[in-house]
């Protein structure tokens, strides 16, 4: 199999079984994505869910957010991963917004990486999903899914290596779905441990699978 034909097959199995593919972060607007993908670094989405509503309600918009002390944002953060870090990255985070672009959440990946708390894997979340525009998240599922299937080289050693690799090859008007094709492929079937081969149907494209299962 060639890797465009590798590509093709991939691209095909989730339009047919994940068409609808999106982030399982809950939010109503571009400030509450913002927040959110923050606070989800190293930490599962279902936890940010758990948290985001007390948040929300106190701080609606990022001109409130702007205006928050840590101690006051801290309580309802410290269930989170990093705490401490989080905390001071949202208050960072508002007052930049509110400062620099007129409490408007920034839509380019060069704007929103001036943001505290916000690195190119976040602005890569917020401009594809909001926005969809052809850029591509790479986390710890993306990273080790493209290379198990063989959609990037196994020498791959960059999130950003990925990214490019992965842009190249898909077309533009996927690119913002693949990124949720292949973190919930991660986060469900291709789990890092064991993978869930068994159950998977990416396995006649994927070189993990012929590797380790088929002679």
């Amino acid at each position: 199999m060639t890797l465009r034909q590798r590509y093709q097959f991939v691209i095909d199995y989730f339009e047919k079984h994940n068409p609808e593919a999106e982030t399982e972060l809950i939010y109503d607007d571009p400030y509450e994505l913002l927040v959110a993908v923050i606070l989800s670094a190293q930490c599962t989405d279902k936890r940010v869910n758990m948290t985001t509503p007390a948040i929300f309600e106190k701080y609606p918009d990022v001109q409130a957010l702007s205006k928050a002390s840590f101690e006051e944002l801290f309580p309802y953060i410290k269930s989170i991963s990093y705490p401490n870090n989080k905390t001071k990255h949202l208050i960072g985070m508002a007052k930049s917004v509110v400062e620099k672009f007129n409490g408007k959440i920034p839509m380019t990946i060069e704007e929103l990486i001036q943001l505290p708390g916000v690195g190119r894997k976040t602005a890569n979340v917020i401009t594809s999903v909001i926005d969809r525009q052809p850029n591509m998240a790479v986390d710890t599922h993306v990273f080790r899914v493209s290379k198990r299937i063989g959609l990037v080289a196994a020498s791959a050693k960059t999130p950003l290596t990925v990214e490019k690799e992965l842009i190249k090859n898909i077309p533009r008007e996927y690119i913002h779905k693949a990124h949720h094709w292949l973190i919930l492929h991660g986060r469900y079937i291709c789990v890092a441990r064991t993978p869930r081969c068994e159950v998977c149907g990416i396995k006649p494209a994927c070189k993990y699978f012929k590797k380790h299962y088929t002679k």
